[in-house]
């Protein structure tokens, strides 16, 4: 059982970082970031995300993959013009705003959380 403890606790520690590590994108992003107009192209070949090409404050024209993937809220037909934070260490990080996922970033975190918790119920019941 303590197998079973050591596992779940794991699990945790592993959802409670991926959701700690975006929340901390997010914020780094939203803080730190500019803001620009992208303008939205097609998806490459066997991707479902659209190119976003923007200039960033220094006059480079920067090309990335949308962070996130078409919705009905946010659609990014080819050859719109989408809102974006970018990163101004590195341009390639971007978050598309409107389409910031904190909310599955808490989710991460507090089922992480509880994972460890229970984790830890385990070790110390069956030990």
């Amino acid at each position: 059982m303590v197998v079973l403890a050591a596992f779940t606790s794991l699990g945790g520690l592993v959802a409670f970082l991926a959701g700690a590590y975006g929340l901390r994108r997010t914020r780094r992003t939203s803080e730190a970031g500019r803001v620009v107009q992208a303008l939205v192209k097609p998806p490459q070949t066997r991707s479902e995300r659209p190119l976003l090409q923007f200039e960033t404050h220094d006059g480079r024209v920067v090309e990335v993959p949308s962070p996130a993937p078409p919705t009905r809220r946010l659609p990014l037909p080819a050859g719109g013009l989408v809102g974006i934070a970018y990163n101004v260490d590195d341009p390639r990080e971007t978050m598309l705003i409107g389409a910031e996922r904190s909310g599955l970033d808490w989710l991460f975190v507090a089922a992480g959380a509880a994972l460890i918790v229970l984790g830890v119920i385990l070790a110390l019941t069956w030990a």
